[in-house]
């Protein structure tokens, strides 16, 4: 299943359950139950996001974006963490007048029943998200993902409370609960915005991945004698590697080409849509530290 039609999907999930959770608050009138169900707004509405970011960054380079348009899926992500935390406000406000006026759950099973469904919905689909996006290295997709997984625990808390406060007949646990889960996807929005803010702040790859780079380069560079000032860093789908290849002196401009088309290759097998410049030097360029030394 492509990106898009994943962004489409996650779309119609998000109406479907939406649609489902709205039913078992009317059906019940449970504070938390809205609580649930204003999360689920967000989730629409960040579906909505991602399909436009990931069209964007879909588009080939041109002329004013040499380098692509992938980091649109980094801002997507940034404005669900900004969403989710809007609706933690909004379900604080909820909350504090459940505070004030507890009233009694209405048809508390059958409320529980479209809330469980909508729950389940958004669980297979979480995983669906999380595990597709990550394998085409989508930010958005996994954001969106991480996010209904966060939604699938709160609505389980949520209908656990709702059960406790129709057993116990103490109705403030109702809106005590609302408050509970504002808390806990206010802490899933600000993790959501720091994990994107660093894709956008040109982070490296991870040091797991930086070591797989380096022995690379060492394993297909031969003919070269070594390499240094490598760098990396990842936008969306596309991992950008460049570094310093030095070369004996006596070598000719067509061997260095050879050399470096065997490493960029290798460098693509390793890491799809790898985009690997290198910049080739004399060997009085040589570093004493730092460099990688080829085999």
């Amino acid at each position: 299943m492509t990106t898009i039609k994943l962004a489409i999907g996650s779309i119609l999930i998000g109406f479907a359950v939406l649609g489902l959770k709205a039913a078992a608050y009317w059906m019940t009138g449970s504070v938390a139950l809205l609580s649930d169900a204003l999360e689920s707004t967000v989730n629409v509405a960040t579906a909505f996001a991602a399909l436009i970011a990931i069209r964007i960054a879909a588009k080939p380079a041109d002329d004013a974006h040499p380098y692509g348009h992938h980091k649109a899926e980094f801002f997507s992500a940034v404005l669900e963490g900004i969403m989710i935390i809007v609706a933690a406000v909004l379900i604080f406000k909820q909350a504090y007048h459940g505070f004030v006026h507890p009233t009694p759950i209405n048809a508390p099973t059958a409320g529980l029943i479209v809330n469980m469904a909508a729950t389940v919905i958004n669980g297979l689909w979480a995983w669906v998200l999380i595990t597709r996006g990550r394998k085409q290295k989508s930010p958005a997709l996994v954001a969106d993902g991480k996010h209904l997984f966060t939604d699938v625990l709160t609505s389980v808390g949520v209908a656990v409370g709702v059960v406790l406060a129709v057993v116990t007949g103490w109705w403030i646990l109702d809106p005590a609960l609302a408050a509970l889960v504002a808390v806990h996807i206010l802490w899933s929005g600000s993790k959501i915005v720091k994990e994107s803010l660093s894709g956008l702040m040109d982070e490296a790859v991870s040091e797991q991945v930086l070591d797989d780079i380096r022995t690379v380069i060492a394993a297909q560079a031969e003919g070269a004698i070594e390499a240094h000032d490598l760098r990396t860093r990842h936008a969306g789908i596309v991992t950008f590697i460049d570094f310093h290849l030095v070369v004996a002196g006596d070598t000719t401009v067509f061997e260095a080409h050879e050399i470096c088309d065997r490493i960029e290759t290798a460098l693509q097998d390793l890491l799809d849509d790898a985009k690997v410049t290198i910049h080739v030097e004399p060997e009085h360029k040589l570093k004493e530290t730092g460099a990688i030394i080829i085999e």
